[in-house]
């Protein structure tokens, strides 16, 4: 039985460092949105940064171990074997649950994945042990420790208010301060800014954070400990380092040094390092307090089912090896894990100063969110003074900023005026809850803050405050979510555990491990897929080549598309409509990123190619609307084939490939014409269109009347027609986008 649990706890190390590379890429987007956000270094020195954050972090966390062990249950009531299969519940489902949030690039929560995950395999495991134990103590809440658990739900989902005001008022003060066009003013008042900000993180990092690391204990030379010295000496601490910051900053102005950069360094450096010193617990702490569970059965030579684990109740010391080791498996993640940059892009979508192509919707809940706002804005603007009003609007006006961000090629999605206000404002709610070892957030924390700074900047603006605030509620209810899961399924997995005991367990290993190698095939294949990454940014230098290189990739792939529909279609083969599904998703991908960032193209034209700018609108029209022909083919077609409906008639489909034979060579003609400039050919393709539009209409008429004689039935009708409907549009824009990019290149060699 010993060897046994020696595999389980191996098994459980081996989930801890797979835990570890999960968590790490979902909660990378706390400590490094801010500075890659605001393009304040490259992305080594940012990585580099975090990576020595994440290292020193790790050492402060010894204190949060006790929150795996005790923190949620009382482990004095339950025996080894329990607290073994409670514990292995809780690490598969978080893996698991994690894994899937990556995978889609949405930003959740480990503390509430890892803290809901212990609650729910714990009620499971007593609510079987009182079932099934008649001897066993009978009040199920015995068994939770209900008062530090409340505690600790309830700083998580304050923290989320909290954050998102705070965040919120030290961005409009920072703003109302320095405006938008902050170079003069950041001249008189930054360095003393700046010795506010880093002496903030000094003091809560170092003193507060102190509370739970291994040095608080220090013997200092006047016989006090470390973390007593310090707090007796806390306003010459504070005056010190305020004095001393301001200092140094003044004088990096001085040789014409960007103070700004190092204050978001900083930052940078101690968000990491309050993540790993809050978090590190998620990933390793239940494994840690397993290792500590088995020393304890092992030396008690008691039977495995008897042995009470109250010795884990008390404090339990943490190898300083095993931190060192879990922090450079973080490190290594956070430069390795293609998954974590995916979730840093949603947080930058959701905050970025520019419009653009917005991830989400729009919903009700936006809408009305909106309109309120905004009438609560016009109340307040009557009440203040014209003087006071337009002095606000002064501050916050981006006019000049948004004409200098034209200019750059690569523009950040905010100045670094708000990176700092993110990473000073995060760090110091981290770090406050780490010194009253509670685990909170720091997705919870960094991301409300980020969206606080972005209410507050204006980021939001009408035109695209409900698809950011749709971002915000979407990304929010994933955290809801994600509690819900981890509770659910590690309730779930603890009783089938408590039942089907190692069994079970050896068979969710094999579920999980399938599940981490499935969802990252399935994200590597996604990525390489994806038409988006290989989309150069379209600048006038190559407006007109990359114009026309976008018509040919969409007609090129036109052919192929259709006969994949149609073959999927007559074998009624659901996997290859799938990918057919996937191609045209992909094309209806790429053309609404060309269409949404059509603003932000022509702004960068010269002013001799304004002119065209027209044109170059009117391709992308019919680029859009060719690729929503072939979406509004593939969905009916798919359902219709996973519904199970009817198959087409075989004449039907005799139809339908002579159509496509007849595309085939329209096509190749469109084909030919674009790239040879051959432009002389329009009309014949336009009569060419005509006589194939007169033909796909006597089907239609056939249809029409097998439809009267009742030879097919309504679903049959309703498919077959809209697919020939949608093939005559196709022709139509396909055409039309030939004669708009041929207008297009006439016009250009027109300007030459």
């Amino acid at each position: 039985m010993e060897n046994i649990y020696l595999i389980l706890i191996i098994v459980l190390f081996a989930l801890a460092i797979s835990d570890l590379i999960v968590g790490v890429s979902n909660d990378a987007v706390n400590f490094l949105n801010s500075a890659i956000g605001s393009k304040v270094a490259s992305f080594k020195v940012i990585m580099g940064i975090a990576a020595i954050g994440i290292f020193v972090g790790a050492t402060y966390s010894t204190g949060m171990m006790e929150v795996a062990r005790k923190g949620i249950f009382n482990p004095s009531l339950f025996t080894f074997q329990e607290i073994m299969f409670l514990f292995m519940a809780v690490m598969i489902t978080n893996i698991i649950l994690l894994d899937i949030f990556n995978t889609f690039g949405m930003p959740t929560s480990t503390t509430v994945s890892i803290v809901f995950g212990l609650l729910g395999a714990a009620v499971a495991v007593a609510w079987y042990k009182i079932h099934v134990n008649p001897d066993a103590n009978s009040e199920l809440m015995n068994y939770i420790n209900s008062a530090k658990a409340l505690q600790i739900i309830s700083g998580i989902l304050l923290s989320v208010i909290v954050a998102f005001t705070i965040g919120a008022i030290v961005q409009w003060l920072s703003r109302l301060l320095f405006s938008f066009n902050y170079a003069n003013r950041f001249k008189y008042f930054g360095s003393i800014w700046g010795g506010i900000a880093i002496t903030s993180i000094t003091y809560f990092i170092l003193i507060k954070g102190l509370k739970g690391s291994p040095y608080a204990s220090h013997i200092m030379s006047d016989g006090t400990t470390l973390i007593e010295w310090a707090q007796s000496h806390v306003w010459q601490i504070v005056g010190f380092s305020m004095l001393i910051w301001t200092l140094i900053l003044q004088i990096m102005m001085w040789f014409k040094l960007n103070i700004l950069k190092f204050i978001v360094l900083a930052g940078t450096f101690a968000l990491a390092l309050a993540f790993a010193g809050n978090d590190l617990v998620n990933f390793i702490g239940v494994p840690l307090a397993g290792y500590s569970a088995y020393g304890y059965w092992v030396n008690s030579g008691a039977a495995h089912d008897t042995f009470m684990m109250t010795q884990l109740s008390g404090k339990v010391p943490t190898q300083m090896y095993i931190l060192i080791i879990a922090s450079i498996t973080m490190i290594l993640t956070l430069f390795f894990s293609k998954k974590s940059r995916a979730v840093v892009k949603t947080s930058l979508d959701l905050s970025r100063q520019e419009e653009g192509d917005e991830r989400f919707g729009s919903s009700i809940m936006a809408r009305n969110i909106v309109r309120a706002s905004r009438k609560t804005a016009d109340t307040f603007n009557k009440i203040l003074p014209d003087s006071i009003r337009n002095s606000i609007n002064k501050q916050f006006d981006t006019t000049l900023y948004k004409k200098q961000l034209a200019l750059e090629e690569n523009p950040p999605a905010f100045d670094m005026i708000r990176a700092s206000v993110n990473l000073v404002v995060a760090s110091i709610l981290i770090a406050i809850g780490t010194s009253f070892k509670l685990p909170l957030s720091t997705t919870y924390v960094t991301f409300m803050v980020a969206m606080g700074t972005s209410l507050s900047d204006k980021a939001w603006s009408r035109e695209s405050a409900v698809f950011r605030i749709t971002g915000v509620i979407s990304v929010i209810g994933g955290w809801f979510f994600t509690a819900f899961s981890a509770f659910l399924s590690a309730f779930i997995v603890a009783i089938l555990f408590s039942y089907g005991s190692f069994y079970a367990i050896f068979i969710m290993i094999a579920i999980a491990t399938y599940s981490l190698i499935k969802t990252n095939f399935f994200y590597k294949s996604d990525s390489k897929n994806s038409s988006l990454d290989n989309i150069e940014e379209i600048v006038d230098a190559n407006v007109l080549i990359k114009c026309k290189d976008n018509v040919v990739t969409t007609l090129s792939n036109i052919n192929d598309v259709f006969d994949n529909l149609i073959k999927g279609l007559e074998k009624e083969d659901r996997a290859l409509l799938k990918k057919v599904k996937r191609e045209i998703k992909d094309m209806n991908k790429r053309s609404k990123y060309l269409k949404d960032n059509v603003y932000k193209t022509i702004k960068k034209l010269d002013e001799d190619s304004i002119s065209t700018s027209h044109f170059y609108v009117q391709v992308l029209d019919y680029l859009r609307e060719t690729t929503h022909c072939m979406e509004y083919m593939i969905k009916p077609s798919f359902e219709h084939v996973d519904n199970d409906f009817t198959r087409l008639l075989d004449v039907q489909f005799k139809e339908l490939k002579l159509i496509s034979k007849k595309l085939r060579d329209f096509y190749q003609l469109l084909f030919d014409v674009m790239n040879n400039q051959d432009f002389a050919k329009v009309p014949d393709i336009i009569e060419k269109r005509e006589i194939l539009m007169k033909e796909i209409e006597s089907y239609r008429k056939k249809q029409v009347k097998r439809l009267k004689k009742g030879e097919v039935g309504s679903k049959n009708s309703l498919l077959y027609l809209s697919l020939l409907h949608e093939t005559k549009n196709l022709l139509l824009h396909s055409v039309n986008l030939v004669k708009a990019q041929r207008d297009f290149e006439s016009f250009e060699k027109e300007i030459d």
